[in-house]
């Protein structure tokens, strides 16, 4: 599902701060407590949850606020899985009024967790255990995947299934964003890809070639790394969204690394992060909130 099989960049721990850069988050960290906090901070409602599908019992996360009925939202983790650290990054989106489901997309093979504390590619045991997980993933089980989580989303009470679904993914998850879009073109209306691999390639089942069968709006965001390595895949999305007549914001997000968006990634860049989650944010305002 990635392109690339180089995950070393943003395996393992997250990185120590420098003076400057915690100076910088502590300023913008006062910025943001001084806006209004999102309309459902504090008020939201997570668990654990096991959905079916027909391949198994898929292990997942579902949080949503206390009351009323959401769009929903789907997100894709990357390879190393469901953990902590996404399941934060649900709550906050749930904060601002989603009901959402981080799932783990190996669970034909292993319940989550299923990559160490702070994992690393330089060892030799952890890279053949996550490579053996994602190598398992097929364009077959995308789709299998997509409409069992899909169903799932729209047979829960605190989902607005009169609104248009979103869904999210990181490194391994772009891709998978691609394929639920096509394969459940119906009900996804937004799709986010955070260094996505793999999104555009020379192969008969790349997930460009099923934007014409989508209907969904999309926010393509590139690490700098990753596009300095085949700078063409931009431009071939670019094409292929403008070809179907769909909304893509693509961009390069100046000094990225891939991984940069996770808050355990040891190449996280808060700044750029925080950019791409305001992206995000105004994609699912604007294709699913109307």
């Amino acid at each position: 599902m990635c392109e690339h099989d180089d995950f070393s960049e943003f395996a393992g721990p997250n990185r120590q701060l420098t003076r400057r850069e915690f100076g910088r988050m502590t300023l913008t960290a006062g910025l943001l407590a001084s806006l209004p906090k999102a309309a459902f901070a504090g008020h939201t409602k997570g668990r654990d949850v096991e959905i079916k599908t027909a391949d198994g019992m898929a292990d997942a996360y579902f949080v949503h606020p206390h009351k009323g009925k959401q769009p929903a939202v789907l997100i894709w983790p990357d390879i190393f899985g469901l953990r902590p650290a996404f399941k934060d990054m649900a709550t906050r989106l749930a904060e601002g009024g989603y009901a959402v489901l981080v799932v783990n997309p190996f669970y034909r093979s292993q319940r989550a967790p299923t990559a160490p504390a702070n994992p690393s590619f330089d060892d030799p045991a952890v890279r053949e255990s996550l490579m053996a997980l994602k190598n398992a993933l097929t364009v077959e089980t995308a789709a299998v995947d997509a409409k069992a989580f899909v169903a799932w989303l729209d047979a829960q009470k605190s989902v607005d299934t009169r609104r248009k679904i979103g869904t999210a993914g990181y490194c391994m998850g772009g891709p998978l964003v691609m394929r639920t879009a096509a394969t459940v073109p119906e009900r996804i209306g937004a799709g986010a890809s955070f260094h996505g691999g793999g999104l555009a390639t020379d192969k008969s089942d790349s997930p460009h070639l099923l934007i014409p069968a989508m209907k969904a709006q999309f926010l393509i965001a590139v690490a700098e790394n990753d596009d300095a390595k085949d700078p063409n895949v931009k431009e071939t999305l670019r094409e292929a969204f403008a070809a179907a007549q769909l909304p893509a914001e693509i961009e390069v997000y100046a000094g990225t690394k891939h991984g940069w968006c996770p808050t355990d990634s040891r190449v996280y860049n808060h700044d750029q992060a925080e950019k791409a989650w305001s992206r995000m944010n105004a994609l699912f305002g604007r294709a699913l909130l109307v």
